[in-house]
């Protein structure tokens, strides 16, 4: 029976989900690293939260585990890189929490605007400080959004709301989707000199870190207000520390910090700073909402085969999965044929799709054709890390898409190019789901593909098929089906013939004897 390891306190409606789709969950909470490699073997699933270190002692531990669940969005305490080289899919929540994440960030610009909690604890230790803490109002000021995501758009929707003008900085939000969010597009320069108050929601990458910075914060309106509900690493927090006591900023309110936890920051402790312990998804709706959707995911792809918010390897929505895994298994098949066909340094690799599996989602399709053909060549490698070490080689991927086709519904054509060599291999899905080769190299032969196969090309003549039959009979080789196809009369042919068992090398040497033999080779699925 699967098995799902839930390392991390979530609501127990995630168990609840496992169990209802019949899989064996077990809640370990606080386990040392040391624990948790020792039951890490025998799991298929790993779930967690942040406090669980998924590190690559864990990952090489896990000699089962498929798949590690994030219930939320950083990935910060998973070892993602090392994941992929493993074959692990990683996969994250980002939008279970996007509601609550965007209200802690209005909930923030109130309090700089108004001095809540300096107002609060002034008041709670007997003082009565109204001219202290005199704020300003929101409406008609500008917010400045560094990234307009999910997050984003719905922080700029509540701003938009209370009448704040907002503009934003990203640079993969189009004119029409800044339209229809309601804010204006601008460039990274000019949301630094207008707004009043600026938010940052974009992702910490080796481009985003240190966004904020002298340099930035020195170009910013004098008095403006500034809001982290993002990540931490996004401001420079000492030269953030410099402006500020040079009095241009009015205040700083995060929610996430360089290193968390925080016990200690340079930041802590000065008047116009409000700092609150990574709150940003801690609100009951949250939790519950990321802890079903993890469990969710990773049952959809323990069951179906479903991959949704993978952060190393493409998606496969639910929907998408009962249609795609068809053809998942032509082009595993049709790979792994192509794939003992190779003798040569390959330079190229091609995949094309032809009919109705052209509006599918194909790049799962492409990861897993580049998985089984280089696998007879490359160590580790996987349907996860395979686009990346292909690339890596030094050999160029090219996908190809075509709605039409000429004979049949969906085909999808494997092709490899090197030192002046093309060696290819067609195949189709019947209704019945059984994949089916119907081109290879060139030549058209339409068969199914079984675990031992022999596949010979040799030249068109009479009396052929008699010779290859009589060997194969003498040496006790029992034929299962055997199809023919050629280039035209006279020219190349083929045959590619089930067998029951793989060949030796001692009949597959007297068939490559013949005169009429181009090539006789072995082609095995086990």
């Amino acid at each position: 029976m699967t098995k799902v390891l839930i390392s991390d306190s979530l609501s127990a409606s995630a168990k609840d989900i496992f169990i209802s789709k019949g899989i064996d969950v077990e809640e370990k909470i606080n386990l040392s690293e040391e624990e948790l490699i020792r039951k890490i073997k025998t799991y298929d699933a790993l779930v967690v939260r942040s406090n669980t270190k998924v590190n690559k002692e864990v990952l090489n531990a896990g000699k089962n585990l498929k798949i590690v669940g994030r219930a939320g969005i950083g990935v910060d305490n998973i070892d993602v890189k090392f994941a992929s080289e493993k074959g692990i899919i990683i996969m994250n929540t980002p939008f279970g929490n996007s509601i609550t994440t965007a209200e802690h960030t209005i909930a923030l610009m109130f309090s700089l605007a108004r001095n809540i909690p300096q107002a609060n604890k002034s008041t709670h230790s007997g003082k009565w400080e109204k001219s202290k803490f005199m704020g300003s109002e929101l409406y008609g000021k500008t917010i400045g959004l560094i990234g307009c995501g999910r997050v984003g758009s719905i922080v700029a929707d509540r701003a938009i709301g209370l009448k704040l003008k907002v503009v934003a900085f990203d640079p993969f939000l189009s004119e029409e989707s800044a339209k229809e969010i309601g804010v204006r597009k601008v460039e990274f320069e000019y949301l630094l000199n207008n707004s009043d108050f600026i938010s940052l929601h974009t992702p910490l990458t080796d481009t985003t870190r240190n966004i904020i910075n002298k340099e930035s914060l020195k170009k910013m309106k004098e008095g403006v207000c500034i809001i982290n509900c993002a990540r931490g690493g996004l401001i420079n927090e000492p030269e953030l520390m410099e402006e500020l006591n040079q009095g241009r900023i009015s205040g700083v309110a995060l929610d996430v910090f360089s290193e968390e936890p925080a016990y200690n920051n340079i930041l802590f402790g000065h008047d116009k700073v409000i700092v609150t312990p990574h709150l940003g998804a801690s609100t009951l709706e949250a939790q519950e909402n990321v802890s079903v959707q993890v469990a969710e995911q990773v049952s959809d792809f323990l069951l179906q085969g479903a991959v949704e918010n993978a952060l190393n390897m493409p998606s496969i929505s639910r929907e998408d999965a009962p249609k795609i895994m068809p053809f998942i298994e032509l082009v595993k098949q049709i790979g792994s044929f192509l794939g003992q066909l190779i003798d040569f340094e390959v330079k190229t690799f091609s995949i094309e799709f032809n009919g109705k599996v052209a509006s599918l989602n194909i790049r799962p399709l492409t990861s897993v054709a580049l998985e089984s053909i280089f696998k007879y060549g490359m160590d580790s490698i996987n349907m996860v890390n395979a686009p990346i070490i292909i690339r890596q080689r030094g050999i160029e991927i090219v996908e190809t898409t075509n709605e039409n086709s000429e004979q049949y519904r969906s085909t999808i054509k494997l092709t490899v190019e090197g030192d002046g060599i093309v060696k290819s291999v067609e195949g189709v899905v019947f209704e019945n789901g059984q994949p089916r080769v119907i081109q290879i190299n060139g030549i058209r032969i339409e068969a199914e593909l079984s675990n031992n196969m022999l596949l010979v090309t040799n030249e068109d003549q009479p009396g052929f098929v008699g010779l290859l039959g009589s060997i194969l009979g003498d040496t006790g080789v029992n034929i299962a089906t055997f199809h023919l196809g050629r280039e035209k009369p006279g020219g190349k042919a083929m045959s590619l013939i089930s067998v029951d068992n793989p060949l030796d090398k001692v009949t597959l040497a007297s068939i490559n004897s013949l005169s009429l033999v181009n090539s006789a080779i072995s082609i095995n699925f086990n």
